[in-house]
């Protein structure tokens, strides 16, 4: 029984072996099922084996055909390589890996299919408004086409699709197209023409390959409308110039061609510009000249002949036939001619006087020219060109004037209410006098006007005036004074032929109802303040002057306020005090005496020629005193019975031989409204003495202390002196002095 055990047992391990060994050795392919490819392109096929250490591999086709591939083995892999893929390769692939005594195979489908590019869209022409195109949509080199499918749409509205259903009779790559035909509009521009393609290239597991082109659309519009413009003319002469110019409507917009028309009728290209210019032409250049528009789409053409006519000599003067100029100012006489290249040319007056100007010619060109224009250049100017035996005249007239400035207005003063005044409008340096017309208005009143006709044959520059008097009011203040000159030359063109100034009327009054006035009297008291205020009425307003009146006469200044103030006034301030008031157009004057009361002072009293006299004499006793106002003088004797009121004349009272009794006290009283003063004086009178010597002890007594009095009063004076010399004194020392 042990034996049979071990004999199963040796027996289930030799077939767990065998099984384990062909459970190991298997083959795989990629890819695993099938391959699709589009042709041209390159396919690999890799067949792989596992389990087994060196096997053998072999390819064939499910139909035995040949295999169009390289094959390439190498370890426990075997490749076979398809490049390009082609109609030949699409079969089923079987692959064979040998190992030992075992042997596995495994197949794999290659599908082919063709489509490498993207659909083309052509159309039959450019797309014109209005005019039928059709559109076609290419799919090349396809395969297999049973299975495309083909849209073509315009601005995502789809206008046509296709499937190609019929069965493909043999493998082959084609082109399919698709066809739509449509009638473009102005609209279609800018919208997108699509071809959409989609093959099926795996039927089984729908799997397709899509694409698309896209196109923008152009409508184009054929040239219309052309037309020529001509300037100056179709008609020139040899020498002229012409400017032709074409335009001509379409979409794309038309290129410009200008050509001119041969004798058969062939067309000889000029310009491709839209403007064909022409200069210096000839009479060959007569001809039909054609302009043709022309885009993508189409052309149109127009036609205009041009005639060109032999030049005649032809002489023109500017600015003929008449100038008008300023004199002193540059007159410029231009001749010319046409039709001659190398004219002559001759400049004279009318009447054979100097020309007064200087001439410049060159080439077809002759200038005279008046700079600055006089009174001599008036005149007609002839120019003559010779050209060869032609000869031609031309004549110009130089017609002057002058009026260089505006009227001038003066007046004779100052504009005074109520006083006559001359008003002159002077127009300066103008020419022809004959022509003046002067006019002078006040506001919109004319005053007066004067014409100059009387100075019609004077050829001279002159100055003439229109005067007027009259008597100014204040109702004029504020009116225009206004003085208008007119040239009036009609058959002369210039500006200005009229010229005015302007001037506002301002009338001034004369000062006047001047007034002087004192505050608070015109007479007061030592010592007050006074207020003297001034007013004058006028246009313009019055300056005021305060002024004070000198001894001889003259005026002293004091203020140009209307008031001036005196405070604490003294004797001096008294006088005449003056109020003028002054403008422009006069000055009043008006015045007033100011009065400063004193109270009498500084009186003085005296007796002459002196106040003790002898009896028999004659004495003046005089009383006087510096008062204003005027002072009241009484001279008095005292006396213990009563005063005596003396008669004196002027303030002296005179005593012819004065006797003792006349001796005593005098008193001379002055007064005045202010106050009074009082002073006196004693007058000794001594009476007539005899011829004996009279000695009086007293006087004896007072010679002889003089006598003794000088002499010590100079000794005292000599010491000091010496004292001061020396620094001390010394009684000692001292000299007896010599006397």
């Amino acid at each position: 029984m042990p034996g049979k055990m071990v004999v199963i047992l040796g027996a289930l391990n030799v077939l767990w072996m065998v099984f384990v060994v062909s459970q190991a050795f298997k083959i795989e392919i990629f890819p695993k099922s099938k391959i699709i490819a589009q042709i041209g392109a390159s396919v690999s096929l890799t067949c792989s084996t596992v389990g087994c250490e060196s096997p053998s591999f072999s390819w064939r086709t499910q139909i035995d055909s040949p295999l169009s591939a390289k094959v390439r083995s190498e370890g426990n892999t075997s490749t076979l390589t398809m490049d390009p893929v082609g109609f030949e390769n699409e079969h089923s692939y079987l692959c064979t890996a040998t190992c030992g005594s075992g042997k596995q195979e495994k197949e794999i489908k290659v599908q082919i299919y063709s489509f490498p590019k993207d659909p083309e869209i052509y159309l039959s022409g450019p797309l014109e408004v209005g005019k039928l195109v059709t559109v076609t949509c290419l799919v090349p080199d396809v395969y297999p086409f049973d299975r495309l499918e083909m849209d073509l749409l315009k601005d995502n509205q789809n206008l046509k699709s296709q499937y190609f259903l019929e069965p493909t009779e043999k493998k082959s790559l084609e082109t399919k197209s698709l066809e739509v035909t449509f009638t473009p509009t102005n609209e279609d521009t800018g919208k997108d023409l699509v071809c959409r393609a989609k093959l099926l290239v795996d039927e089984i597991d729908v799997e397709y390959e899509k694409r698309e082109t896209t196109e923008k659309l152009q409508v184009y519009i054929a040239p219309r409308d052309t037309v020529i413009f001509v300037n100056p003319s179709t008609r020139l002469q040899e020498g002229d110039s012409v400017t032709m110019t074409c335009s001509s409507e379409g979409l794309p917009a038309p290129q410009i061609l200008w050509s001119k028309k041969l004798d058969n009728s062939n067309l000889q290209l000029l310009s491709e510009n839209a403007t064909l210019t022409l200069i210096a032409m000839r009479m060959e250049d007569s001809g039909i000249y054609v302009c043709e528009g022309v885009n993508i789409i189409g052309r149109n053409r127009k036609e205009m002949e041009l005639i060109v006519q032999e030049k005649s000599f032809t002489v023109e003067i500017s600015p003929g036939p008449q100038v008008v100029a300023q004199v002193g100012d540059s007159v410029m006489l231009t001749c010319s001619a046409t039709g001659c290249e190398s004219p002559s040319f001759s400049w004279r007056t009318q009447i054979d006087s100097p020309l007064n100007g200087k001439v410049s010619s060159e080439g077809t060109t002759s200038t005279l020219t008046l700079s600055p224009v006089s009174l001599e250049n008036e005149h007609s100017y002839l120019c003559t060109a010779t050209c060869g035996h032609k000869k031609l005249e031309k004549g110009i007239k130089v017609d002057l004037y002058s009026f260089p400035r505006d009227p001038e207005i003066e007046t004779s003063g100052v504009l005074v209410d109520g006083n006559p005044v001359t008003i002159s409008c002077k127009v300066p340096h103008v020419y022809p006098l004959d022509r003046l017309e002067i006019e002078l208005l006040k506001g919109e009143s004319v005053m007066k006007s004067k014409h100059f006709f009387e100075d019609e044959h004077k050829k001279s520059l002159e100055t003439k005036s229109l005067e007027i008097t009259f008597v100014p009011t204040t109702e004029d203040t504020g009116k225009v004074l206004v003085c208008q000159a007119k040239l009036n030359i009609d058959e002369m063109e210039f500006e200005p032929k009229q010229r005015q100034s302007t001037q506002t009327i301002y009338v001034n009054v004369a000062p006047r109802n001047t007034t002087i006035l004192v505050s608070p009297s015109v007479i007061v008291k030592e010592g007050s303040s006074v207020n003297i205020t001034c007013s004058s009425n006028g246009l313009p307003a019055p300056k005021i002057l305060l002024s004070r009146q000198l001894n001889n006469g003259d005026l002293q200044p004091l203020s140009e306020n209307t008031t001036l103030t005196l405070i604490s006034t003294t004797m001096e301030d008294s006088g005449i005090y003056v109020c003028e008031g002054i403008n422009q157009a006069g000055v009043s004057r008006k015045e007033v005496e100011l009065v400063i009361q004193v109270a009498p002072k500084d009186i003085k009293l005296t007796a002459f020629p002196s106040e003790s006299v002898k009896e028999g004499e004659t004495v003046i006793i005089s009383c006087t005193c510096r008062n204003v106002p005027k002072t009241w003088i009484i001279l008095k004797k005292k006396a213990e019975t009563g005063d005596t009121v003396l008669k004196s004349t002027d303030g002296a009272y005179t005593i012819h031989k004065v006797q003792l009794e006349d001796a005593g006290v005098y008193e001379c009283e002055s007064k005045n409204d202010v106050g009074l003063q009082l002073r006196s004086i004693k007058l000794d009178v001594k009476g007539r003495e005899s011829n004996k010597d009279y000695f009086s002890p007293e006087l004896l007594m007072l010679y002889c202390a003089s006598s003794l009095i000088i002499p010590a009063i100079g000794m005292i004076i000599y010491f000091a002196r010496k004292a001061n010399m020396k620094g001390s004194y010394s009684l000692v020392e001292a000299q007896k002095s010599k006397v």
